[in-house]
């Protein structure tokens, strides 16, 4: 093995691994510093480094470093920067850096452990990417730390921000749609889901959500939101999951499945359904949402409201207003109207008010630990072909 193909492939292992006190009573107790919060990009890949324009948007929030062991990335991240940020190839350098104040990591997921407990050792707030962990392991260690750091730790899972998502998920708890019965929840796509390479010694570093050393494939990537959503509306974890899985149309020598199809049980009898394919995008991203007076489905950035009624000439009488005309979209049913943010702009946002108000994330290292668990009981059930029950072991 050459010199650079060693750096690559060891790099990825250990170069991007490797609430008390305010930040801004800390600010005052310095007496020389302003409330902008001085933010670390580690990993700037689609994610990482596609978030950077968002934040540049956000008063108080400064992209003051990135960090990626790929030199394109890096380069484009801190173009995105107007090169005011540093560069680091390196994550300890980085987390070495006193100005630095928080991190967001958006590394491959079999990293994000390692890195969030060593920016919490650094006294650094942390936001971390979805999945939050990988491994119970990983998952339980990781709570435990942030638990005690007294530090801010918020979990990617951006719809948890939404303020669409969160009116969604009031009107169920205030009874919009009777009691829940059940979950649909698909994320498709007609693609192999690959980033191009230059070359080939790049090929586990980039496409790192191909290889199960690194990734959970789409059970993390992409249902992993869903089930947070799932979590979040029934306020509590499932009791078991079975799920099958496969690589059976892109035969590209990837190892983590192209199409995956789990259902989750939960202890008050609901079932969560969630598919993922790569090679049929039918339906897209949907989360269905059904209960005995009604349905709600959402989308990336609408909502609808699909009451429980034998034709539409009864939706005169919905909600109890006689007579009333509805606005009905084809297909789609009642749109649930509420001006909002783009998720990931809003998970932004929360994360700055949570560091300068000292206060709790929505999606925190509780919520992102129990949607971390049900990722890993999803692959497990997948990989060993088993039903797999929650880990009463954990203490989370």
């Amino acid at each position: 093995m050459n010199r650079r193909n060693f750096v690559v492939k060891t790099g990825l292992a250990t170069a991007t691994l490797g609430t008390s006190t305010s930040l801004v009573a800390n600010f005052a107790a310095i007496g020389k510093r302003t409330d902008i919060i001085n933010l670390g990009v580690i990993g700037t890949g689609d994610r990482g480094g596609g978030l950077i324009p968002l934040i540049n948007e956000i008063e108080q929030i400064n992209v003051a470093a990135c960090c990626d062991i790929i030199p394109f990335r890096l380069e484009d991240a801190l173009a995105r920067t107007k090169g005011k940020a540093k560069a680091y190839t390196d994550y300890r350098r980085l987390l070495d850096d006193q100005t630095i104040d928080a991190v967001l990591i958006a590394t491959p997921f079999s990293t994000h452990s390692a890195i969030a407990i060593d920016a919490l050792d650094a006294g650094k707030h942390v936001y971390c990417e979805k999945t939050m962990a990988k491994g119970y392991d990983g998952i339980q260690t990781l709570v435990d730390k942030a638990k005690g750091s007294g530090k801010i730790f918020q979990t990617g899972h951006q719809y948890h921000s939404s303020r669409l998502y969160r009116h969604a998920v009031k009107l169920i708890a205030d009874g919009k749609i009777g009691k829940v019965i059940s979950f649909d929840c698909n994320w498709n796509r007609n693609d192999d889901w690959r980033r191009q390479v230059p070359r080939p010694e790049l090929e586990r570093a980039i496409n790192w959500r191909m290889y199960r050393e690194y990734s959970g494939g789409l059970l993390a990537e992409l249902c992993s939101h869903q089930i947070d959503i799932v979590n979040w509306i029934l306020e509590e974890c499932p009791s078991k999951v079975m799920g099958s899985g496969g690589i059976d149309y892109w035969k590209d020598g990837r190892e983590t499945y192209d199409n995956v199809h789990l259902i989750y049980t939960y202890p008050s009898g609901v079932k969560a359904n969630f598919t993922c394919l790569t090679s049929n995008s039918m339906d897209g991203y949907r989360t269905k949402i059904m209960g005995d007076k009604g349905s709600i489905v959402l989308g990336f950035s609408n909502a609808w409201f699909h009451p429980e009624v034998k034709n539409k000439s009864e939706l005169g009488n919905v909600d109890g207003v006689a007579g009333a005309t509805l606005k009905w979209e084809e297909e789609k049913g009642v749109p649930i109207e509420l001006e909002h943010a783009d998720p990931s702009a809003q998970a932004l946002l929360d994360f700055k008010e949570s560091i300068l108000n000292n206060s709790m994330p929505e999606s925190n290292v509780i919520s992102g630990a129990k949607a971390a668990i049900c990722v890993q009981m999803g692959l497990d059930a997948m990989y060993n072909e088993e039903i797999v029950h929650w880990n009463e072991d954990l203490k989370i």
